[in-house]
This record gives structure tokens, C-alpha cells and sequence, in this order.
């Protein structure tokens, strides 16, 4: 456990005014929402982790408009409850809720199972995840019940994932080393992102070529890729980012959640439905308006991809050791 002396917390002490009367309601809330514990009437709490301190400086911002008196503050120790106690109330306080969705989960299995009987059922396992994500965010002292809650819904996207796609041959990544990679001129999601797997996990020192429509590339050894004909191109459902992947043996659960998101931005299809989407494609076109030149392109869409990657990775490890 961490001593008092290493833990930080930080608390926010409001007085709400009588009026407006929604007001109350409106930022018990947003409270909940960022996983705030109450540990006296008035006066809520938050272990000081990334984010969470401008989760309080925004909800303190909306009470000073609406005219409360709100402070917040960071402090060692919380008066009258230990480091152990203060974080079991964490855990309690947020159970209800990943009870409540591994009993939604639940019956969406029952929901699913159904489907090898007749139609498949309208079960909309994306939300569930989203809302697992959500819970996940703010569990900050790994409540008991997070586990059963994640594996439900776990079950949930097995069940209702599509049939796997037919094997691509592998191959040797040793056969990628030293390459030159061509595609297309005024490269994009999926082309940036392949670039990307290319000098992360395949070749550093890779060299690339763009090149305009319908042109060669200058000798038999060059790798092309995202171009008509290309050694990894699009294959079936599967953009080029995947079909590499999947031919490199890059399974990791990093890769594969870029290759999601990469997927539904390139080909429209809302296959994976992820929640970062949205936002990663507004980054990737921020990085094409500010850099028209491909060479640019990349590095800023590999610094992009590089933190996206980490993230990834950091939040499905984070779910496993649920």
C-alpha cells in the first residue's frame, strides 16, 4: 500500500446556492462521471492521477459561474480516513456500476447464443465496451468487480465477432529488412499508418518512395504498398495496415487496435466502431493540411501513431490485470 507521505489526493469543497435547483443535480453528475468519492457532505475526492486534476478545475469552473464558492486543493492525507480506507471507498463506490454491466453483458450473451437458432439478435456489443472503457478510466484501485464485468463483455465481442478471414500467407520479416516501400503520392490514413508499421516494427531505416498515378516503381526489388498490384495491398475486408500485419506476424494488442481504428477510417465500414476513431482521423487530416509534402507527412503521422500505439497498449494492459 502507499504511504500517506508518497500518496496525493485532491479534494474539492463546493456551496451550492439554492438556484439554480438543477444545478445540484447537474454536478453530482459530472462527479460521478470522473469517479469522485464523497467523504463528507460537500466535499469530494479524487486520487491525484493523470487527468484528474482538470477534471475538478472543470467542474469548479461551472460552479463559479453559477455563482457556488468551490476550492480545490491537494492534500496528503484526507481527515479521518486512511490511505486503505479511502481507497476501498473507491472500489465500493463504483462496483454498482460494473455490476450493473456485467448483468447487462449477461444478457446479451443469452442474446447472442440465440443466434446459431435463428437470426442474429440486434445486440449492440460496441456500447458495451464503451461503457466498460468508460468504468475502467476511473477505477482507480481495481475494484473486484471490474474483472467479471470485462470478462462478460469480452465474451460478448468473441461471440459476436465475424468469421475469421482466410489466412494470408506469411511472410519473413528478415525479407523486409533493407527495402525500399512505394505507394502513392499524398499519402493518407491507411498509407501513413502502413508507413508507420513499416518503420516501427519492420525496418527503421526503411526508405520510401511516392509516387504519382501510374508510376513504376524504379526496380524489382522495391516494396509497393496501398497501390494497385502492390505486394500488400487491400485483401478482401482488410486494409493494407492489416494485410501487412497480418502477413508480418505484428499481432500485438497495440497493433491491432491502430489496425481498428485505421480500418474504419479507411474503409467507411464502422466495422470495429472503436471510440478513439473520430478522433484520430481529425488528427491524421490536421496532419495532411499542415504538411503537404509525403516526407512530412510521416513524421508527423508517426509521432501521432507512436503515442495512439502506447495508449492502446498501456489501456489494454491496464483491462488485463483487471
Amino acid at each position: 500500500m502507499t504511504s500517506p507521505t508518497t500518496t496525493r489526493w485532491l479534494l474539492l469543497i463546493h456551496q451550492i446556492p439554492k438556484s439554480p435547483a438543477y444545478l445540484r443535480a447537474k454536478v453530482g453528475k459530472q462527479l460521478a462521471r470522473v469517479g469522485a468519492v464523497a467523504v463528507k457532505n460537500s466535499v469530494y475526492v479524487l486520487p491525484r492521477a493523470s487527468g484528474t486534476l482538470e477534471d475538478f478545475q472543470w467542474i469548479a469552473r461551472e460552479l463559479h459561474s453559477a455563482g457556488a464558492e468551490v476550492t480545490v486543493f491537494e492534500a496528503a492525507v484526507v481527515d479521518g480516513l486512511t490511505d486503505a480506507e479511502l481507497e476501498e471507498r473507491f472500489r465500493v463506490a463504483i462496483a454498482p456500476e460494473f455490476d450493473a454491466l456485467r448483468e447487462e453483458a449477461e444478457a446479451a450473451l443469452k442474446a447472442l447464443r440465440k443466434k446459431r437458432r435463428g437470426p442474429e439478435p440486434a445486440v449492440d456489443v460496441p456500447r458495451l465496451r464503451k461503457r466498460l472503457d468508460e468504468l475502467t478510466a476511473i477505477d482507480f484501485f481495481a475494484a473486484p468487480a471490474a474483472r467479471e464485468a470485462a470478462a462478460r463483455v469480452a465474451e460478448c465481442e468473441r461471440l459476436a465477432a465475424p468469421e475469421s478471414p482466410l489466412a494470408l500467407p506469411a511472410v519473413d520479416r528478415a525479407t523486409l529488412v533493407g527495402r525500399t516501400w512505394a505507394t502513392r503520392k499524398g499519402i493518407h490514413v491507411d498509407r501513413i499508418a502502413t508507413a508507420w508499421l513499416v518503420r516501427r516494427f519492420l525496418d527503421a531505416d526503411a526508405k520510401f518512395l511516392w509516387l504519382s498515378k501510374d508510376e513504376a516503381p524504379p526496380g524489382p526489388d522495391v516494396l509497393r504498398f496501398d497501390t494497385f498490384g502492390g505486394e500488400f495491398t487491400h485483401e478482401g475486408d482488410r486494409c493494407s495496415f492489416e494485410v501487412l500485419a497480418a502477413r508480418a506476424g505484428l499481432d500485438g494488442a497495440g497493433v491491432r487496435a491502430v489496425g481498428e481504428i485505421i480500418h474504419d477510417l479507411d474503409l467507411k465500414d464502422a466495422k470495429f466502431n472503436r471510440p478513439e476513431t473520430a478522433g484520430v482521423g481529425a488528427l491524421l487530416n490536421g496532419v495532411c493540411w499542415s504538411h503537404p509534402g509525403d516526407d512530412d507527412r510521416l513524421r508527423a503521422g508517426c509521432t501521432l501513431l507512436d503515442a495512439l500505439h502506447e495508449s492502446l497498449t498501456r489501456q489494454k494492459e491496464r483491462m488485463t490485470a483487471v
